[in-house]
């Protein structure tokens, strides 16, 4: 794929092809519903490399199986994980009033801007350019008949995009991924901290990649250091833990090869970790029942 693939689409985002940045609205966003999507999850993480992307899609599928129509919107521009999770490599249609039609795989919809630019293409954009695209993203989707629940997959850190965001979007609330490593535990609770600051509820943390069972001598090791202290980290601030996701090749290798584990594995324990984080979600979002 080429970052041509935008131009192809007429620039449905409407992004500046000569380098020159946007001109922005003055103030602040105002807040508003995402059209026609009911409950807006956010999952995060102020660290990479915990996982959390392969959370969110597993999070999204998992809402799937349960019975509710599921979507996930991939907010990383700079390291969109999405395509890759859900095996998706085509650049999305254009509605008659020029919104994008999401993808679809496994009965979820999603949508990345790494339809449009292409996964080896790198995007070097100032944080203006950055923040229209994010705001299109958010509100030029159509999606379908409509969504009981989206996963926002924010990017890592507490920067523009997730202030962003929060700022554009009623969010039901936040999921933060951490692993139990001491640093991942310390900028989760950064994390956590934004979050309050700008009014979001927090739904709880996730702790991905916690206990390593060997295949040989079924013995558990804690590769990044004692779960506890998530849970002491829970307990110090007033958050639910909501699941503990442990450290399983075959997460990672599923995930890869763009079959999630919640529909590559749907039997195995891991998986049903994920079903019971997202029953927990629906229940604490006040999803109908989707029976």
């Amino acid at each position: 794929m080429h970052t041509s693939r935008v131009l192809q689409h007429e620039n449905p985002l409407g992004l500046p092809r000569t380098g020159t940045i946007p001109r922005m609205q003055r103030g602040l966003p105002q807040k508003r519903p995402i059209k026609g999507v009911a409950k807006v999850i956010a999952v995060s993480s102020a660290k990479g490399g915990v996982g959390k992307s392969t959370v969110a899609a597993n999070l999204a599928l998992a809402f799937a199986r349960l019975g509710y129509r599921s979507g996930i919107l991939d907010m990383d521009v700079f390291g969109p994980s999405i395509p890759t999770l859900f095996n998706l490599d085509e650049a999305p249609r254009l509605t008659a009033h020029n919104q994008l039609v999401p993808l679809t795989n496994y009965g979820v919809q999603t949508m990345s801007i790494g339809y449009l630019v292409g996964s080896g293409s790198a995007l070097v954009w100032r944080g203006p350019m950055l923040l229209k695209a994010v705001q299109q993203l958010l509100h030029e989707v159509e999606w379908g008949c409509g969504l009981d629940v989206l996963v926002l997959d924010l990017p890592p850190g507490t920067g523009d995009t997730q202030l962003s965001i929060t700022q554009q979007v009623e969010l039901a609330g936040a999921v933060v991924v951490t692993t139990p490593h001491a640093l991942a535990v310390q900028d989760a609770v950064k994390g956590v901290d934004m979050f309050r600051k700008v009014a979001v509820p927090l739904l709880g943390l996730v702790q991905n990649m916690s206990v390593f069972r060997c295949p040989h001598c079924h013995g558990d090791t804690a590769v990044f250091g004692s779960s506890d202290r998530v849970q002491r980290a829970c307990a110090d601030h007033g958050l639910d833990f909501l699941g503990d996701v442990p450290l399983h090749p075959n997460i990672g290798e599923d995930a890869s090869r763009g079959k999630p584990t919640v529909v590559a594995e749907p039997q195995s324990e891991r998986a049903k970790v994920f079903m019971d984080i997202a029953t927990t979600l629906a229940s604490k979002i006040d999803l109908p029942s989707s029976s």
